[in-house]
């Protein structure tokens, strides 16, 4: 499992992604799973994976080596797709072409065929655009109504998401709640972890701004945690106890009596 989170803003792009594999309690690894593809001034994709480890990185060497068109038998790779849209399709018929080649086997020897990308970025002269594509080769695309999307393990870090972040968030400000959401995951559940991969691109620029690696004993990623469980605790210390089961007080008091019609 992983955690893996898109945020397609006003500013431009933010993507965050852990590194944790884990294949039984006692065979935990660590694999990137944020892999940047850039060609300055002219493009820039990153693709966020998850699941099936093996079916992600077959999917992501097909579209670093190339496809087949067989309509016009051009091999296609992720730098060469003319617009964002195009490269989610090529990603898409990507793991549709492993899912041929494995999907039968894999599932045959108990496995599951079972994995999701999330493919941002912009191309020159086209928009930015941010999509979540699933094992079926299907996939959405965030708007500015939703303008985050996740994969994995997301439950533990969407509450944080939905209430700090909107499409006109600051990129900056949306990778510190972004690390906030990966360090709420990290806590409860062990399948995410160490080292954390981000990177930040402003729109219009075709250049990133940021592509860094977060290790163990990072300093500013430890003071975040420390800094947002202190916030949390003095927070929830700071609203009023419940009023419900005063000394005194009736069930009829607390919860009003239902009135039927």
């Amino acid at each position: 499992m992983t955690y893996c989170v898109g945020m397609c803003l006003r500013d431009g792009l933010v993507m965050i992604s852990d590194s944790r594999t884990n294949a039984g309690i006692d065979n935990i690894n660590s694999f990137r799973k944020l892999h940047i593809f850039e060609k300055p001034g002219e493009a820039v994709i990153s693709l966020a994976t998850s699941g099936n480890l093996s079916v992600t990185q077959s999917v992501v060497s097909m579209v670093t080596e190339g496809l087949l068109n067989p309509e016009t038998g051009e091999n296609e790779t992720l730098l060469k797709a003319p617009s964002m849209f195009k490269a989610a399709q090529l990603v898409g018929r990507a793991m549709r072409e492993v899912y041929r080649l494995d999907g039968e086997s894999l599932e045959k020897h108990g496995g599951r065929f079972d994995a999701a990308v999330l493919i941002a970025g912009e191309v020159r002269d086209k928009r930015m655009r941010l999509f979540m594509i699933y094992s079926a080769g299907n996939f959405i695309e965030s708007s500015s109504d939703t303008p985050f999307l996740q994969i994995g393990e997301h439950k533990y870090g969407k509450p944080i998401l939905d209430r700090a972040i909107t499409y006109d968030t600051d990129l900056n400000e949306a990778l510190k709640i972004g690390l906030i959401s990966m360090d709420s995951t990290m806590r409860s559940n062990l399948a995410v972890g160490l080292p954390i991969d981000c990177m930040i691109l402003r729109r219009g620029t075709l250049r990133l701004e940021l592509a860094h690696r977060i290790e163990a004993g990072d300093p500013y990623f430890e003071d975040l945690r420390s800094r947002w469980s202190e916030a949390l605790r003095a927070t929830h210390q700071a609203i009023p106890a419940p009023p419900y089961g005063r000394q005194g007080a009736t069930i009829e008091q607390i919860t009003p009596r239902s009135r039927t019609a």
